[in-house]
């Protein structure tokens, strides 16, 4: 059985050694469910993203206009266990490896939570629009059970950050921790926390902590994947983004910076840029680097 090229690259960094890894396959034509599942399982980072070509889309194609006209593509996306809708360190990693090759414009991929348009600059830098987004409470239940699995207190959560599940192509539970340091120490229950989210449907946890009005720190445990944490998470922070926005705690059009990965000794860094009024779709911009 033949193999297919895997590129392996690291998304919200501009160096190697930061960042979150991710493995894209621009040519999966013809590759099985079970395949992808096996290459992704092999290649052992959050997700692999595996590409097919697909009509270009005309500019104004989405549901609100946000759709640029470029190179279409079929995009799905794995981690080491099972297939995930949409992944956006992934989106970041495959569009700047094929600005590498084909140079820099717009992109469309189609993936199984909806149409993301991608644009790259001449800086290589990519910049993700979400697909809406939209915010729902979590039981008092859940919230318990989520807690006792971190090991957290309803003490150390910042109250003016409630918790919710946000969605921008996966759902998210998002926690704010108050402090710095609650959210540096993160040493949960792996099985205990994966069963609640597998009930629950979730991705990831989107843990934060507010530095100020525009900068927050952030973590993302994600056992359902496989993976203890990821290390930059553009899905969370795209799901992030529409929560603030729903919940008025940001202005409309706001731009926020995301560091994700310091804790891990993988520093990254996300743009996200909150829609102006009458739009629920987030932009979540950053660099991607090949590592190998």
């Amino acid at each position: 059985m033949s193999s297919p090229e895997v590129l392996r690259y690291t998304a919200f960094s501009e160096h190697p050694e930061g960042g979150n890894p991710a493995g894209v396959v621009l040519d999966a034509e013809g590759l099985g469910d079970a395949r992808l599942q096996e290459i992704a399982a092999a290649v052992g980072y959050s997700e692999t993203a595996f590409l097919t070509p697909a009509p270009p889309r005309p500019a104004g194609g989405g549901e609100d206009g946000s759709v640029a006209a470029g190179r279409g593509f079929t995009v799905r996306y794995f981690s080491p266990l099972a297939e995930v809708a949409f992944c956006g360190h992934a989106t970041v990693a495959a569009a700047v490896a094929l600005a590498e090759r084909h140079g820099p414009g717009g992109l469309v991929f189609t993936t199984a939570a909806g149409t993301v348009p991608v644009e790259v600059d001449e800086e290589l830098r990519a910049t993700l629009t979400s697909v809406e987004t939209r915010v729902a409470p979590i039981g008092e239940g859940d919230l318990s059970e989520a807690l006792g699995a971190l090991g957290w207190e309803p003490s150390e959560l910042d109250p003016a950050l409630p918790a919710r599940i946000a969605f921008a192509g996966n759902d998210h539970l998002v926690l704010a921790a108050a402090s710095r340091a609650r959210l540096a120490d993160l040493r949960y229950d792996f099985e205990r926390l994966r069963a609640l989210m597998t009930r629950l449907e979730l991705t990831t946890l989107q843990l934060v902590w507010r530095e100020s009005g525009t900068v927050f720190h952030v973590r993302d445990p994600f056992p359902v994947g496989g993976v203890v944490e990821d290390p930059a998470t553009g899905a969370a922070a795209a799901a992030f983004g529409g929560y603030l926005r729903e919940l008025n705690l940001a202005e409309p059009g706001a731009v926020l910076t995301l560091h994700q990965g310091e804790d891990m000794g993988r520093p990254g860094t996300l743009t996200v840029t909150l829609p102006a009024a009458g739009n629920s779709r987030v932009r979540v911009a950053g660099r991607a680097v090949r590592i190998d």
